[in-house]
């Protein structure tokens, strides 16, 4: 059995792309959400384990972040140009704030748990070695 390389190179880009659709940052095969915001344990398809992430409040803080600069950017668009009334306003960017936010906050979750696989934190670079072979210690 050969030595497994301690130093082996993850693409953070590929990484957090896979994240953003939803997939295995590992494979890009397997799910990583077994419901709206909840990560799998681990990937159905390489058996990557994906429950070491530690995404606590950044999915929310950059969606707000996001969400908040496209709609304001809207918002006073929308009013040098035509000016409505607030309820028009409301009736626009209420639900237009609620569906953006809702659609981006799985995916910047998975960028970040991607990343997060990436860049080996959190308990996620004990995950070089497939989980068919055993880590081989000295």
């Amino acid at each position: 059995m050969h030595a497994v390389s301690e130093t082996v190179e993850r693409s953070a880009m590929l990484a957090m792309w896979r994240g953003t659709l939803h997939r295995c940052p590992n494979c890009g095969r397997g799910e990583m959400y077994t419901s709206y915001l909840k990560v799998a344990d681990s990937c159905s398809e390489c058996g990557q384990e994906l429950h070491h992430h530690r995404a606590d409040d950044a999915p929310p803080y950059f969606t707000i972040f996001v969400v908040g600069h496209i709609i304001l950017a809207g918002v006073l668009a929308l009013e040098q140009a035509y000016a409505p009334a607030a309820w028009v306003h409301a009736a626009i960017w209420v639900p237009a704030t609620l569906v953006m936010s809702l659609a981006m906050l799985p995916r910047v979750k998975g960028m970040l748990v991607g990343l997060q696989w990436a860049m080996k934190m959190h308990g996620f670079e004990e995950a070089d070695t497939p989980p068919s072979q055993p880590r081989q210690t000295s």
